[in-house]
């Protein structure tokens, strides 16, 4: 009964070789994409970031979560990803001399928006709370001082 994982890839369950083979998943696709030696010409121009990649028990699926420098991932740019899995499974699966090629499913990675988010809403909230700050600061300052 050890052994009970959580379902979802990336979860709190996932095992080591997982995380390590995910991580090594994440260089190979992340140095393919920068090099742009895929014939895609929108992929060889786009400048994209593999952040993370999650990978089932069986090594046989993974999730990869992409963003576009400079925003959000564009539609065409995760269609021409799609398009190109089949070939960067193989490559991958060649270089980590995996048994079977693992089917790469790319999705726009929502970390970074939800930090672009989170910032807004702190810009939001900081003027009032830097003028109560800067008062309570600068008499505190003064009796210290």
């Amino acid at each position: 009964m050890g052994r009970n994982r959580s379902p979802e890839p990336g979860g709190p369950g996932q095992s080591q070789r997982q995380l390590r083979v995910g991580e090594q998943l994440r260089h190979i696709l992340a140095e393919l994409l920068l090099r742009g030696e895929l014939r895609d010409p929108l992929l060889a121009s786009a400048m994209v970031t593999v952040a993370e990649v999650r990978i089932s028990r069986d090594l046989r699926q993974a999730t990869v979560f992409v963003t576009e420098l400079g925003g959000s991932l564009r539609p065409e740019v995760k269609a021409a990803l799609a398009r190109a899995a089949p070939y960067l499974g193989g490559v991958v699966g060649r270089q980590m001399n995996l048994k079977y090629a693992p089917h790469l499913s790319f999705q726009a990675d929502p970390s970074f928006a939800q930090a672009a988010r989170i910032d807004d809403l702190l810009r939001r909230a900081r003027p009032e709370d830097d003028g109560g700050a800067a008062d309570r600061g600068d008499d505190a300052g003064g009796e210290h001082g």
